[in-house]
């Protein structure tokens, strides 16, 4: 169902996400993501001067190399369109992700490793999209062939760790009675702060 008809307006800014996620041949996992930003309408920069529209404001890749543990193994930051030129200059400073496990406390030790002036406002939220990216990617082992849509997930005894981290994952949810009835509890005794 799209968006209702929007009142009258004119259009200024556009910022474009992608992110995908390979298996490479040698058995590692790239996360790739883009950013991009434009605006709409011709404006002065300080140090670039006059950007027509649709001229990047930002345009900046990240790549993160994970193995099968989720361990960043290699990272590559690149700054082709930016404001100002020290922007680039913060690029080596993602080599300090090696060695971080994607997973539980990402976003807080990214921030801690690259927030403020160690790092790119822009590339630190991509990497909380990669992360994303980075799970959707490698969930369900590496050959799509043998992928089910529904996976062996709780077959071991353990409980998921997507669990009460959304709506419709909530353990007193149709879908977890549906697909996981052994962690299934009804509304009036489910803990949602799991």
């Amino acid at each position: 169902m799209p968006l209702s008809p929007p009142a009258p307006r004119r259009h200024y800014h556009t910022r474009a996400i992608e992110a995908q996620g390979f298996r490479r041949d040698d058995g590692m996992w790239d996360i790739e993501a883009h950013i991009r930003d434009t605006k709409a309408y011709e404006y002065e920069e300080f140090y670039r001067g006059t950007m027509p529209p649709g001229r990047p404001v930002h345009d900046m890749s990240l790549r993160l190399t994970l193995d099968d543990d989720m361990i960043v193994r290699g990272v590559e930051a690149v700054t082709d369109e930016a404001p100002y030129m020290p922007c680039r200059e913060v690029a080596p400073n993602f080599q300090s992700l090696l060695g971080l496990r994607v997973g539980a406390g990402w976003r807080n030790e990214v921030r801690r490793r690259l927030g403020g002036i160690k790092g790119c406002t822009h590339m630190v939220e991509l990497l909380d999209v990669m992360a994303t990216v980075a799970f959707q990617t490698t969930a369900g082992g590496t050959e799509p062939a043998n992928r089910a849509v529904n996976q062996d997930w709780g077959a071991d005894g353990k409980r998921p760790f997507f669990l009460n981290g959304c709506h419709s994952w909530a353990v007193s949810s149709s879908v977890v009675r549906d697909q996981l009835p052994q962690f299934y509890q009804p509304a009036d005794t489910a803990k949602t702060g799991e």
